[in-house]
């Protein structure tokens, strides 16, 4: 498995703050399932943090069934993106997602407010969008950043325009 670095401009040099996260990528008729933000106009692979006494299939799994309803078997993970921003380690692990059924979503308050909703997009395209990162280096930090990551994932794993 491949590690990446991300070492953020706003890094202090050393972290004492560490999150887990694990992230899917699932792919179907050349087009990659996706976490859309409708209030933000924000994508993301779905996925998030590995709760306590987790195990990392078992957090990708949870996470994509609550932020989309697909229910997915998770290969091993294939990809470790590991970002420094401020005090904090923010490690990111990526697994191939196949879908074997569907569930209800059960969004969080802030998906919910941000209008978090599951999109297919054609691969392309969100390459497309993804490798447009440094634009909100200005004006948002955060999606920069998570563009980046995303982008640098997908780039890595051999997906292509």
């Amino acid at each position: 498995m491949k590690i990446i670095d991300i070492v953020g401009e706003n890094y202090f040099g050393k972290w004492d703050k560490i999150r887990t996260a694990c992230r899917a990528i699932i792919i179907k008729d050349n087009k990659i399932l996706l976490s859309y933000e409708t209030k933000t106009n924000q994508w993301m692979l779905p996925g998030g943090g590995l709760e306590v006494n987790e195990t990392e299939a078992d957090c990708v799994i949870r996470e994509v069934a609550e932020e989309t309803g697909i229910v997915i078997k998770p290969s091993e993970c294939v990809l470790e993106i590991d970002e420094y921003y401020e005090d904090w380690k923010w490690v990111n692990r990526y697994f191939w997602g196949e879908v074997v059924g569907e569930t209800n979503v059960q969004l969080t308050d802030r998906e919910q407010e941000v209008g978090m909703e599951p999109r297919w997009m054609p691969v392309d395209e969100i390459l497309s969008i993804f490798s447009k990162h440094q634009m909100y280096a200005e004006s948002d930090e955060m999606r920069r950043g998570m563009y980046l990551r995303e982008y640098t994932a997908l780039k890595t794993i051999g997906l292509r325009y």
